[in-house]
């Protein structure tokens, strides 16, 4: 299927590695004409080349930290015409209540949350101009089933929905369309040892750790498994595409096959 991607082009923020990584190579191999961020330059360079190997052929990096104004303001310099904003950057981890402390909030609510508006506000007012674009959230499960152990984090994913929600309420009549996509428990970087955070027996295989994790965690997940990032990947770049032109304002669960079209 031809997602129509040619002469688009996409900004993908925290696209070094993971989901961020694999939805840039998807949208690039598509046609897209590609701009990811990253804080590292090795890192950047090194995501640059691996989705050029992969058939990406227009594909750049913009070294910037899209969690700072500062860093929202160089990607807007560097990349002043962008149809597609995929705003992918985001952290997490395992932490009791009593334990985040301010300072955590603040962070979480600015890497999250802020890279998104800062970017979002910089892009949204020229799509509605040029009644064209698209902006994706990259959420996560966590917005609708908060986990305890991880309230500072579901709190940035449910503002996500929010902020995404209420973008689309100002599209009425455009072809520009906001949406997100809530991924489950998805295989990225660092996903191993946030599993052995969680886990009863740390230093138990892979395989046992996930499994447990399942069990304990997420006893209600259809897919039992990890979801592989080209997964999510294919569903941002049909999101991205002008065939989805119908589908605005939706909050899509990419875990458990439920998927919530509000248009």
């Amino acid at each position: 299927m031809d997602l129509q991607l040619n002469k688009k082009t996409a900004l993908v923020t925290g696209a070094t590695a993971g989901i961020g990584l694999e939805i840039a190579r998807t949208l690039a191999v598509e046609g897209a004409e590609v701009i990811i961020t990253g804080r590292a330059r090795a890192r950047l360079d090194r995501a640059v080349e691996d989705i050029r190997s992969s058939g990406g052929k227009h594909i750049r990096g913009v070294l910037a930290d899209a969690a700072t104004a500062e860093g929202a303001a160089l990607i807007q310099k560097e990349a002043s015409d962008v149809d597609i904003l995929v705003n992918n950057l985001g952290i997490y981890e395992s932490k009791p209540f009593a334990e985040i402390t301010d300072a955590d909030w603040l962070s979480y609510i600015n890497i999250n949350v802020m890279s998104g508006v800062r970017l979002s506000r910089a892009y949204f007012p020229d799509m509605l101009k040029r009644n064209w674009g698209r902006i994706i959230f990259i959420s996560s499960e966590s917005a609708l089933t908060i986990p305890p152990d991880m309230i500072h984090y579901a709190t940035t994913k449910t503002a996500q929905l929010s902020i995404s929600r209420g973008l689309a309420n100002l599209t009425k009549g455009t072809k520009v369309t906001v949406n997100s996509v809530l991924p489950g428990p998805t295989h990225s970087e660092g996903i191993v040892d946030f599993l052995r955070s969680v886990s009863t027996e740390p230093e138990a295989p892979a395989d046992k750790i996930v499994a447990e994790f399942f069990a304990r965690h997420r006893s209600a997940s259809l897919l039992q498994r990890m979801i592989d990032p080209g997964e999510i990947a294919s569903l941002v770049a049909y999101l991205a595409s002008p065939l989805s032109a119908a589908t605005n304002g939706a909050v899509l669960r990419a875990e458990g096959g439920l998927v919530t079209t509000i248009s």
